[in-house]
């Protein structure tokens, strides 16, 4: 591999078909699998772990220390996937002595200007489209989408198949296959195209949209709600894995369906 205009520390351990473009930078103790495509005046610094077939493009930042007080230049690690996209200007911090990594899951597209934190744990096929921020500890599940300009506090928990729309301020957990909108940050239907298209067919959907409605949409608290839902519902995966999000929610779920903006 030769990259007269780029710098390549020699303790990086780079696979012999990764191609990279002129006056990137790629420090110590960095790991980057085979195939992948990194773009020009990218800086990838120590503790990045890169898979197969990834694009990184001109001008992001990887594994760079946290933006956290807290932190004493502990060994951490940015954890990212294969076949993933990072667009232009991405940042991604590597984690802290709390979680010890910050992870990007497989085929992730994170888009240009969108900031991932410290420790937050980002699952498979996920979207986070432009300028999206993530603050310290955000965990997202699979195949969710966070709309653009997006602000995302601190420990929260996003479900899988959730959808939430641009220049959204969530500051409480999504629970997953719902369509998050409004301010303050609320259930507005759930995330109904988005399943069709990930294989969902109209009767699981239905179920789906029978719980929701049990939750956000008839007067009930999250706690009646739940027993509802326990007691009048058969057991499904997808019924089990809302009533177990609601219950290890630690900032509380967002509001519920509201004809008030």
């Amino acid at each position: 591999m030769n990259q007269p205009l780029a710098y390549i520390h020699p303790g990086a351990k780079i696979a012999t078909n990764v191609v990279i473009e002129p006056f990137t930078t790629i420090h110590n103790n960095v790991k980057i699998g085979s195939g992948t495509w990194i773009g020009s005046s990218v800086t990838i610094m120590e503790g990045a772990r890169i898979g197969k077939n990834c694009r990184i493009f001109p001008g992001a930042v990887i594994s760079a220390i946290p933006q956290d007080l807290k932190f004493e230049d502990e060994d951490s690690l940015t954890v990212i996937g294969n076949e993933v996209t990072i667009r232009e200007c991405v940042t991604i911090n590597r984690g802290t002595k709390a979680y010890g990594k910050t992870e990007i899951g497989d085929h992730c597209l994170i888009m240009a200007t969108a900031h991932v934190a410290h420790d937050c744990i980002i699952k498979n096929n996920v979207i986070l489209v432009n300028a999206v921020t993530l603050a310290g500890h955000v965990e997202i599940g699979e195949y969710a989408i966070v709309g653009g300009l997006a602000g995302v506090h601190q420990f929260i928990h996003i479900g899988k198949h959730a959808m939430i729309s641009g220049g959204s301020l969530v500051r409480k957990d999504v629970p997953p296959y719902v369509k998050a909108a409004k301010e303050p940050l609320s259930y507005i239907g759930i995330n109904s195209i988005g399943l069709r298209r990930r294989g969902f067919d109209t009767g699981k959907i239905n179920e789906i949209q029978n719980i929701y409605r049990i939750l956000f949409q008839q007067n009930n608290n999250t706690t009646q709600a739940s027993r509802i839902l326990e007691a009048e519902l058969d057991a499904t995966p997808e019924r089990d894995e809302i009533l177990e999000f609601i219950k290890n929610s630690q900032r509380g779920i967002m509001k519920g369906y509201s004809s008030n903006y």
